[in-house]
């Protein structure tokens, strides 16, 4: 995909698919994905570009995520389960998210480059230029990570 508005046609083929399927709750989810999008693109009053869509998608999915420890917290483990569905059908439309093991040794590569930039072992003093040098790299190879995750990994390789 080169740009957002095919990301929002690819949702729109999803929508109506769901609706003659009768299948309500992923209607909806679509119906927000479609609105979350047409919403930012008003905001910035011009057409997204394909990492402005992604960005907005990965926005909905933080949210849902926040929620979910809200309700899980709150008691409500049928609010939870309904975000949690919303997350697996956004999730349809970007990048597979990178595990655990490929992130380290993509974490362990920027930081192999910073030990050669700075001529030392970065330390925990380092963790927003890792974090900066790691960001920009996910987004150079169009690849996806929670920066929850990004960050804990972060640590784990500075602290080590």
């Amino acid at each position: 995909m080169s740009d957002a508005g095919e990301l929002e046609a690819l949702v729109n083929q999803h929508m109506i698919a769901a609706m003659k399927a009768h299948n309500a709750e992923r209607t909806g989810t679509l119906r927000l994905i479609k609105t979350a999008l047409k919403n930012r693109s008003i905001d910035k009053r011009a057409p997204l570009t394909q990492a402005e869509g992604e960005q907005s998608l990965a926005t909905m999915i933080k949210q849902r995520r926040d929620s979910i420890e809200q309700f899980t917290n709150g008691g409500r483990p049928e609010l939870a389960a309904k975000e949690a569905a919303e997350i697996v059908v956004i999730e349809e439309f970007l990048p597979k998210a990178l595990g655990e093991t490929e992130l380290a040794e993509l974490i362990g590569t920027v930081v192999a480059e910073l030990i050669a930039s700075l001529g030392r072992q970065p330390g925990a003093k380092d963790m927003g230029q890792v974090m900066k040098a790691v960001q920009a790299e996910l987004q150079q190879k169009s690849l996806r990570a929670e920066g929850r995750a990004v960050s804990e990994a972060v640590k784990k390789l500075l602290a080590g």
